[in-house]
């Protein structure tokens, strides 16, 4: 999954990546995205560490602000 592997490169703990993953997963499914391989998954994982780092820090909200930035 693209935002495990951020994850660790950013060193963020277990205790932010639960909730990090729930958004991301949630954001995934706002967008209709279905397969993890394609690479527009990496830029919502991306994405989804940034809004978090801006001060966001509830998954459902960081998902709706993903989807908002990325959406059509």
């Amino acid at each position: 999954m693209p935002i495990d592997r951020l994850l660790k490169l950013r060193g963020i703990g277990p205790e932010n990546s639960e909730r990090l993953r729930l958004a991301f997963d949630l954001a995934l499914r706002g967008l209709q995205l279905v397969d993890r391989n394609d690479p527009i998954c990496e830029i919502v994982a991306r994405k989804v560490i940034e809004i978090d780092k801006h001060g966001t820090h509830d998954a459902r909200q960081i998902a709706a602000e993903a989807i908002k930035q990325l959406g059509p």
